[in-house]
């Protein structure tokens, strides 16, 4: 807070010399000039009036799961209120401020200023968590829909801060069975012992609305051992970006969204696709020509590898690839079907010996995926999506498995840019459903940008 009153000070003195020493826009009539030590009083003035305004338009205290644009939104919008007021009072008491351009360059000094404060306060706190420094041990009681809406929101977003060490579960098919790298830990009632033993700092509870008395208790265990604990409510398994809530005099009438990815979303990612498509394809057609011949020299087979995947629900369509595994490599895989890595229904190995040396390359960087740029075009696939699986793959998915399937397959997605191999099966299930539920044009172009460092790095590629 009391550096928010600086920067807000270090905004009000830069303003006074844009204004008065470089006065850009408008000459300032040397009868209307201030003084700095006149001036500096109502910038004191101003910072506290701000700081309650921010309290009182939430801009405090920091919440983690706010982001930039919110923060921003909110401290420009308690800055204009804030600098109203002063104009107001200003006109009780002349000679103040003559000058009434100064309050405005005020208003963008500060929200500029603010605003990259916070900017750089989440790259910060970003880069620490992602390297577990700066986190929460946390604990989720409840793996069921709710649940697991919990836990790909924080796979998906590791600069939260939230360090999910477990969940507990009653049901003994879940609080026994890990979900990605998700612990199961086991029966509810095993909280007190986690709360006593294992330095647990948030509890997320995600029960169903029948079990309230028992989110009540455990509410008051936590409340007892001073770990501060959230309850999410089970409503219809809904996400903010799935509801709208307008009320009645006073009364919540909440009504339910469908799917973000369909009608005008549909029409507007599907544009996109093409525009960002056909810019790529024309970009990357030397160096596919350049993959065709080295394929073509390395190995015999054909350049493109056709394969049968599964598409938007549930539709199977014909997905190109480079090839970069030997000619019979479908029928090699039963010979080294005890060396699948992979966990789920997925098959992977890290050294795989199917692959040719081409290939090898191929798959480190992602380059064997350059002709699914025929599927986007097609509209089998998107730019940006959840990860294409085999039919046989998607013949074992759990119930809660085929939610991804209502988006259509990506080139890329969140599962590349969060690990790629190197992530369970559950993981990316999680993650894909997380894009799903939360898709927005601006998602996929921030997928896009970071898959760019994460190819190039290429970890968890095989």
């Amino acid at each position: 807070m009391m550096s928010d009153v600086a920067l807000i000070l270090l905004a009000c003195i830069l303003a006074y010399f844009v204004r008065y020493n470089l006065q850009w826009f408008r000459v300032v009539d040397p009868a209307s000039e201030i003084a700095f030590s006149a001036y500096l009083p109502v910038a004191m003035a101003l910072a506290a009036i701000c700081v309650v305004a921010y309290r009182l338009s939430n801009v405090y205290p920091y919440k983690r799961t706010r982001g930039l644009f919110e923060q921003t939104y909110d401290i420009a919008t308690a800055t204009t209120a804030s600098i109203m007021m002063v104009i107001t009072i200003s006109l009780f008491f002349r000679p103040l401020l003559n000058s009434r351009l100064i309050f405005l360059y005020i208003a963008i000094f500060i929200t500029v200023i603010l605003g990259f404060s916070r900017l750089a306060i989440l790259l910060t706190l970003n880069r620490l968590r992602r390297y577990g420094v700066a986190v929460e041990r946390t604990v989720l009681v409840g793996a069921g829909d709710v649940g697991r809406m919990v836990m790909r929101n924080i796979a998906a977003q590791p600069e939260l801060g939230y360090q999910l060490i477990g969940f507990l579960d009653d049901n003994p098919h879940k609080g026994h069975t890990d979900i990605g790298r998700f612990r199961a830990l086991g029966e509810i009632d095993n909280l007190e012992s986690l709360l006593a033993t294992q330095n647990i700092q948030r509890v997320i509870i995600c029960l169903p609305w029948q079990s309230h008395r028992t989110a009540q208790r455990l509410l008051r265990v936590c409340n007892q051992a001073g770990v501060f604990a959230q309850v999410v409510p089970d409503l219809f398994h809904l996400t903010r970006n799935q509801m709208q809530v307008e009320q009645l005099n006073g009364i919540p009438l909440i009504s339910t969204n469908s799917a973000t990815i369909q009608g005008w979303n549909l029409f507007l990612k599907r544009v996109t696709d093409i525009v960002l498509t056909l810019s790529g394809a024309v970009l990357c057609l030397p160096l596919a020509i350049l993959i065709a011949i080295a394929i073509r020299l390395d190995s015999p087979g054909p350049v493109i590898y056709i394969q049968t995947r599964i598409g938007r629900n549930g539709r199977p369509f014909r997905c190109f690839k480079f090839r970069s595994m030997v000619s019979q490599a479908d029928q090699l895989r039963r010979h080294i079907s005890d060396l699948n890595e992979a966990t789920g229904p997925l098959f992977k190995v890290r050294d795989d010996p199917r692959l040719t040396r081409v290939g090898r390359f191929l798959r480190r960087y992602s380059l064997d995926e350059l002709p699914q740029f025929i599927n986007v075009l097609l509209g089998d696939m998107s730019l940006v999506g959840p990860r294409p699986n085999l039919p046989s793959e998607v013949d074992q998915y759990e119930e809660w498995h085929k939610k991804r399937l209502s988006a259509s397959p990506g080139i890329t997605g969140l599962w590349q840019v969060s690990g790629r191999s190197d992530l369970t099966f559950d993981e990316m299930v999680l993650l894909d459903i997380y894009y799903v539920e939360n898709w927005s044009l601006l998602l996929d172009l921030s997928i896009i940008l970071r898959s760019i460092p994460a190819v190039l790095r290429a970890k968890g590629a095989y």
